[in-house]
């Protein structure tokens, strides 16, 4: 097997442990890319192309990581990772792992931890890797390792998010959001809620968003209830999808471009947690991307016309 061959089979694993870390779609595909540059530029085949590679993405993702904070920092509201469709690895053995992972929820935590905890614990408990192959990519002893993973466990598990583990229940669960969306139901949708559920949206100062968080399922359901028809009347629609392995949905404008992506965190037969994202530098990946500004001001002079 060729070099090329060799790392086209292992891009996924890679692309995974990348994103995980970073959070970033674009930033994980360069990330990748620059693997591949220094993969294909070493001059001796290593012992094991996959512990060489993953050392390698994850060397340069830690230090793209450690860039990324200081823009994060000064971030306009709350900072969400770019949505994903899908993930890239699929290991049937770790299906839990990597699903959990994956979810917008769990990513946020990640930002508690430091770059190199985050990669430790990406490392170890989603990818399972053992300590002497992290060692050896993160360029720490076993032991610091060790400390370091037990570490980044214990935040984790402080805040770690839990889900309803039932997948057909939690799709029909967003069916009947979704349904109950487009009507501007609020009855329904209420019903549907948390007590204490909350919306909340990361616009970048980009986008129209409810950046600042609306917590209560009465306040949350008429919102999105004097929201979402104003914005079908202009064309906008929801397409129901699953995003970073949640039941979500992409949001359209009337031409078919993504404004937004939304996921729904779920528990005991109930959405706690709307999650959107709709900062434009973070969706094109997903397609051609439109004005979700302009959406909001048709909605608004909707609702004037309809006053």
């Amino acid at each position: 097997m060729t070099r090329a061959e060799t790392f086209e089979e292992l891009r996924p694993l890679l692309s995974a442990i990348a994103y995980r870390i970073l959070g970033s779609v674009a930033e994980a595909e360069d990330a990748v890319q620059e693997t591949w540059l220094r993969y294909e530029s070493t001059d001796t085949e290593p012992r094991s192309a996959k512990a060489f590679l993953s050392a390698v993405v994850t060397r340069i993702s830690i230090d793209v990581l450690r860039s990324a904070r200081v823009r994060r920092e000064a971030y306009v509201g709350p900072w969400f990772p770019e949505p994903v469709l899908e993930d890239p690895y699929d290991d049937p053995e770790r299906s839990a792992e990597l699903a959990d992972s994956l979810s917008m929820a769990a990513l946020v935590l990640l930002e508690r931890l430091s770059p190199l905890e985050r990669a430790v614990f990406v490392l170890r408990d989603v990818f399972a890797f053992d300590f002497a192959e992290i060692a050896s990519a993160v360029d720490r002893s076993e032991a610091a390792v060790r400390q370091l993973a037990v570490r980044a466990r214990r935040h984790m598990d402080e805040g770690r998010p839990r889900f309803e583990a039932d997948r057909k229940e939690r799709e029909e669960l967003a069916s009947r959001f979704y349904d109950a969306l487009r009507e501007g139901d609020v009855d329904a949708l209420r019903e549907l809620l948390a007590a204490d559920a909350m919306i909340i949206g990361d616009g970048g100062g980009k986008a129209p968003a409810f950046s600042r968080g609306i917590h209560g399922a009465d306040k949350v359901a008429r919102a999105l209830a004097a929201s979402f028809p104003l914005i079908a009347m202009g064309g906008a629609g929801v397409e129901q999808h699953e995003v970073n392995g949640q039941p979500g949905a992409i949001l359209r404008d009337g031409e078919g471009r993504v404004i937004g992506t939304l996921v729904l965190e779920m528990l005991e037969g109930q959405i706690q947690t709307i999650r959107g994202v709709l900062n434009p530098d973070k969706l094109h990946h997903l397609g051609p991307v439109g004005d979700a500004w302009a959406v909001d001001r048709q909605a608004k002079k909707a609702r004037r016309e309809a006053r």
